[in-house]
């Protein structure tokens, strides 16, 4: 009750009073990882960041007082993430202990992830088995497979960003979603482009609402996709009033960022990032994508 109520609060001071508080951190703890992808431009091999426990519990306090009540723990690779005597179940109860109604953390997948005592976990799975290791390396989709399974999360997710290398898995990949007992659903962006639109990981237009028909298509026929419809059908064209203030991003160089990080960029009509298609429907009141939002964020509880 305590959620909806502050879910409820939350919206009418945005909607209506016209605020902009963010809902939601993405705070990255780190940027030092064990792979490295080829759509990636968080990773940092060569003089990496990890911040310490004092200054993510500084960064979530001002986060909890801007007003988010959900926090993603990212890297990198958060998993590689300690302090000390501090490792990431430490920053995952700190989070809670501030107030955060949920605490997530996505990962590659790499490491054994079992013992995480987060709400919900995200697992990136960039299509099936070949196009997953293209763009990730050789051997890192049955490394993520047998992690997923062997970790006995409920509320566990993978998370798909569709580029030019692999959007013919997209279909395949959903399927997998659906029948793999260890996965609870899917969702799906689209690759928004670092270096500028001739970015050759960037999905032509035309593909891309080609796929985005198909994802629509297996939504309709029940298949575990996390993403609304309305707002599958906003990022077809990407002319919408975009609300990227709802999220606040803490960077792994401690950068603090009231909205996306790319917001001010020329590739922001490139966006593939379909949170900003949902947080649109969420604002025009479509009753699927609402009913979604919730279903997502409302805590689940964990079970072993």
């Amino acid at each position: 009750m305590k959620q909806f109520f502050y879910l409820g609060f939350w919206f009418f001071k945005v909607k209506f009073l016209r605020k902009k508080i963010p809902l939601q951190t993405v705070l990255f703890i780190n940027d030092e990882c064990n792979l490295s992808c080829k759509h990636c431009s968080v990773y940092n091999h060569t003089n990496p960041h990890r911040k310490t426990y004092e200054e993510i519990k500084e960064e979530l306090l001002y986060s909890y007082n801007l007003g988010s009540r959900f926090v993603d723990f990212e890297g990198g690779e958060p998993l590689l993430w300690e302090d000390n005597e501090y490792r990431i179940n430490d920053l995952i109860a700190l989070a809670k202990k501030i107030g955060f109604f949920s605490v997530t953390v996505t990962t590659n997948g790499q490491l054994p992830f079992s013992h995480l005592i987060a709400d919900s976990i995200w697992v990136s799975i960039d299509g099936l088995q070949q196009y997953h290791d293209e763009i990730r390396g050789k051997g890192v989709f049955d490394c993520a497979c047998k992690n997923i399974a062997e970790s006995n999360y409920q509320n566990l997710n993978i998370n798909m960003v569709i580029n030019s290398k692999n959007y013919h898995s997209v279909n395949d990949t959903i399927r997998f979603a659906k029948d793999n007992p260890h996965i609870k659903a899917i969702s799906l962006n689209f690759y928004t482009p670092h270096s500028g639109k001739d970015d050759p990981l960037l999905l032509d237009w035309e593909q891309r609402k080609k796929v985005i028909d198909d994802i629509i298509l297996m939504k309709k026929n029940a298949f575990p996709i996390i993403n609304s419809i309305a707002g599958l059908k906003k990022m077809k064209n990407n002319n919408f009033k975009k609300h990227c203030w709802i999220s606040n991003f803490i960077l792994p160089d401690k950068s603090r960022i009231n909205g996306c990080p790319l917001a001010a960029s020329p590739i922001c009509d490139y966006c593939g990032y379909c949170m900003a298609g949902e947080m649109a429907s969420v604002f025009q009141l479509q009753p699927e994508t609402i009913f979604s939002a919730l279903k997502l964020r409302i805590k689940s509880i964990r079970k072993k």
